[in-house]
């Protein structure tokens, strides 16, 4: 016969099971809801008079299409985790904006338009820059302003956390791929690589944990990642990407670049407990019943790392949702 105080923690257990279960149900419910793409903001900002003064407007897929005039960062309302790299960054006391995420219209209602492109800034005497730019839409944030161009890959912090077990990625797509990739990092001439480039899509689960000197360390519990190497003109409705368990080097699909993510340039960047930035070191493969505790989406126009990329390279996508 059980002890009350064995009921008690059995009860307990099972609240806390509960909650988990409804906190994730919730974070795949506004994932899902909002990746309809059918709403979205616009905030309009006037950049600084010295490299032309132009009013540009930076796109994000949630609320009722208004137009905000602004220079606040952005702040994501609550319930919305979704991320395009749509960012202003304020350098030198200079304000610019760049914009590689666009809504269009489908259907009757909308999609998202990912393209990589070069966006030039120019101040006669004082600044000459062609930078290449990936769109990029996430699960995450990317806090603004940004104030330089160091190590771009820390400026975004990619995905969230969550303890299920998703299924598959599921959404619409259209694609014209396969650009010959760019070097623009803006502080040399634009260089052709002689390379195809091709957009990225990606879900990823992660057993994530940090050591006593702050450092976070993971490991890959669930995989679903593909490049798209082929134009798609028209519409794929209901696309899936499956999330495979465990360790799938050596499925007959893996590719290269579904392995361990450890190389510095592309290596994903989380806060530690202190608030510090750091990498997140994937060390090695799951087991595949182990209970994830981070998810990461990313859909990128270009798989190269930062400022490398084809130019022209256009993703868009639709009715995104965690099959669960």
């Amino acid at each position: 016969m059980r002890r009350p105080i064995q009921d008690s923690l059995t009860i307990i257990a099972g609240l806390l099971s509960c909650i988990s279960l409804s906190a994730q149900s919730q974070i795949v419910e506004s994932l899902n809801r909002y990746g309809t793409l059918d709403s979205w903001s616009v905030r309009q900002i006037k950049e600084s008079g010295l490299i032309g003064g132009q009013t540009k407007y930076l796109y994000e897929f949630y609320g009722n299409r208004d137009t905000t005039a602004t220079k606040e960062p952005f702040t994501a309302p609550e319930g919305y985790l979704w991320r395009t790299n749509n960012v202003m960054a304020v350098v030198a006391g200079i304000t610019k904006t760049n914009n590689t995420v666009f809504p269009e219209p489908r259907d009757g209602g909308y999609c998202a338009r990912i393209e990589t492109h070069i966006e030039t800034v120019k101040a006669i005497g004082i600044i000459n820059m062609d930078v290449v730019c990936q769109g990029a839409f996430i699960l995450g944030t990317l806090n603004e302003p940004i104030k330089d161009t160091k190590n771009p890959m820390a400026k975004v912090l990619y995905g969230v956390p969550f303890e299920g077990r998703p299924t598959a990625l599921v959404f619409d797509y259209k694609a014209d791929v396969g650009h010959e990739a760019i070097r623009g990092t803006g502080f040399s001439k634009l260089k052709n690589l002689g390379y195809p480039d091709y957009p990225e899509i990606a879900i990823i689960l992660q057993k994530r944990w940090e050591d006593e000197e702050g450092n976070v360390h993971a490991l890959r519990v669930g995989t679903g990642i593909e490049r798209i190497t082929e134009n798609v003109p028209d519409w794929v409705d209901g696309h899936r990407i499956d999330v495979h368990y465990g360790d799938i080097s050596s499925e007959p699909f893996f590719k290269d670049y579904m392995g361990l993510n450890n190389n510095p340039e592309r290596a994903f960047h989380t806060l530690n407990g202190k608030g510090d930035n750091v990498i997140v070191s994937e060390e090695g493969w799951a087991a595949p019943e182990e209970q994830p505790n981070f998810m990461i989406i990313k859909f990128i126009s270009s798989c190269g790392k930062a400022f490398y990329g084809g130019v022209g390279n256009t993703l868009w996508i639709d009715n995104i949702r965690i099959e669960m």
